[in-house]
């Protein structure tokens, strides 16, 4: 949903919408944001690979009709797009009524849709498609329409009647009642119907929805709403990265949709948002005018090469490997022992991105085979993968051969600050919310430190351990680094690159000493990479 939009809705609501969902969230039992996660994934069968298909939403707006879903599914259906995988052709915000009729039923506007949602989801059917459709988990829409929210039985059979296959469901006009709450309603509520419908949580990221998102629907937004613009792929693909331990067969973390073909992105940035969102197994929901695509657009579209790392049966989310300088590795493990290889440019100028077999979880050949995943080109390595990358751009790759590993391993001792020569540090006795600095090496609990599997930096021994944190997810230069209650949060999580930078996953910046200081006691901080010795480290 469109983020102005979604404030435009937020402004206008009616105080009867107000007071009516402060009684609903009286009535209906509070369930903590913090609630442990659930032991099992939705299991509807529904999305054991990430959802392929189509939104309107991105290109048009609350623009949405019969005659539009139907030219796009017949665009999908003989494009290549349904041959690549696409399945879903999704209506957004906007396609009903403002009123529900006598008996509380949901209506779909009869100019826009004259067949009705029914009529739709038959053409879509009749071409081998299955339909989706958007409600919100709240009083209204984003858009102002009438919201599911106290309804969710009643919409869910009318979706199930109508042949929906998936279902988008919104979080504007909640009212305050805890998303976990309104989302297990209507999870509840779809599985009534008996009819399998995709269920697609829209919540914006918000209330720590991965940790929660697995027993409730099968992909959840970790993210606002994206924007077809290079910095705004940019922050999504940030926020989203580190989430990898979240998602599997069934549930996946769900960064927005495609901006291919849409805005400011060029070819090179699409190829790039196509890239990562397929290593980062999530969703493709393609958002441009299908129709009259350009064969550009259509090709990176349905590139079946990197369509198939995202679908990969594994089911792995790839994780990053190294970042530094806004050059960032990426390797997502395959059914069958192949690696797929991300080499992403975030920078301005072209750049060579470089790692190894080793780095990427590869051992046990002579040689390596790499597939070039955008030109089919295949070439033979002893080890080194390496690209010349342009700006904004990503090079993929297949790595075979050799045995897998999955790459990664835990390491303890002192994190030692190279240009001033002294040890990471937090006093032996601090608590959460200290920052840390550097002092004078003494091989102290204070300065013993573990990076571990999941890229978390921890200090401290058994229930005291705490985990090396941004503050508060911030993600500006200047941000304090302190140690915190580990949690598995992105900003909680840590590179230790080649080049001697640690980078903080969330972010992409480097663990600097604040103004190069070589003092005890000198805070440590987030600060733009540089190549500068106050931001090179040592392990071990």
């Amino acid at each position: 949903m469109n983020g102005h939009v979604r404030a435009a809705a937020e402004r206008h609501r009616t105080l009867l919408l107000a007071l009516a969902g402060l009684l609903l969230s009286l009535l209906v039992p509070l369930v903590s944001a913090g609630a442990a996660p659930p032991a099992a994934a939705l299991g509807n069968g529904l999305a054991t690979t990430p959802q392929m298909g189509f939104n309107d939403w991105n290109a048009y707006g609350c623009n949405v009709s019969e005659s539009l879903i139907k030219s796009t599914a017949q665009a999908m259906h003989t494009n290549g797009m349904q041959a690549a995988g696409y399945t879903y052709v999704n209506i957004d915000d906007c396609w009903l009524t403002h009123s529900r009729d006598s008996s509380g039923h949901l209506v779909p506007d009869p100019a826009k849709f004259p067949d009705g949602i029914k009529g739709t989801a038959d053409y879509v059917h009749s071409l081998g498609l299955k339909l989706g459709i958007y409600e919100d988990a709240g009083t209204a829409t984003c858009a102002g329409y009438p919201g599911s929210l106290g309804h969710e039985t009643t919409d869910a059979q009318s979706f199930a009647s109508w042949g929906v296959d998936y279902l988008k469901y919104d979080n504007c006009n909640n009212n305050g009642v805890p998303a976990q709450t309104r989302y297990t309603a209507m999870r509840d509520a779809l599985a009534a119907t008996g009819r399998p419908i995709l269920y697609s949580l829209c919540n914006w990221g918000q209330e720590n929805v991965w940790t929660w998102g697995a027993g409730v629907g099968n992909s959840w937004r970790t993210t606002g709403d994206i924007s077809a613009s290079f910095s705004s792929m940019l922050s999504i693909f940030h926020s989203n990265v580190g989430l990898a331990s979240y998602a599997g067969p069934g549930h996946w973390n769900d960064p927005d949709m495609l901006e291919v073909g849409n805005g400011s992105l060029t070819a090179t940035e699409a190829r790039s948002e196509f890239s990562l969102w397929a290593e980062m197994a999530a969703p493709l929901i393609a958002g441009t005018n299908i129709a009259s695509a350009s064969a550009t657009t259509l090709s990176t579209y349905t590139n079946t090469r990197v369509i198939a790392v995202d679908q990969d049966s594994l089911g792995k989310q790839g994780v990053l490997v190294s970042s530094s300088g806004g050059l960032d590795v990426l390797a997502k493990p395959l059914a069958g022992g192949d690696v797929s290889v991300a080499l992403f440019n975030e920078t301005g100028s072209t750049a060579t991105i470089s790692t190894s077999a080793a780095a990427i979880g590869k051992t046990g050949a002579s040689s390596y085979t790499l597939t070039d995943l955008w030109s089919g080109a295949t070439s033979s390595t002893s080890g080194a993968i390496s690209a010349s990358v342009p700006a904004h751009g990503t090079a993929m790759y297949r790595v075979a051969g050799g045995t897998t590993g999955g790459g990664g391993g835990t390491v303890t001792g002192a994190v030692r600050a190279v240009g001033a020569g002294k040890c990471l540090d937090v006093p032996g006795s601090a608590g959460a919310g200290t920052q840390a600095d550097i002092r004078t090496c003494d091989g102290g609990t204070g300065q013993t430190w573990t990076h571990n599997a999941s890229n978390q930096l921890t200090v401290g021994a058994g229930g005291s351990q705490l985990c090396l944190d941004a503050y508060d997810n911030q993600t500006a230069p200047g941000t304090k680094v302190e140690v915190w209650t580990c949690n598995g949060q992105p900003n909680q999580q840590w590179l230790v690159n080649g080049d001697g930078t640690i980078t903080g996953v969330q972010s992409g910046l480097c663990l600097d000493v604040t103004g190069a200081s070589t003092a005890d006691g000198a805070l440590v901080e987030l600060w733009t990479c540089n190549n500068q010795s106050n931001q090179k480290w040592a392990l071990g």
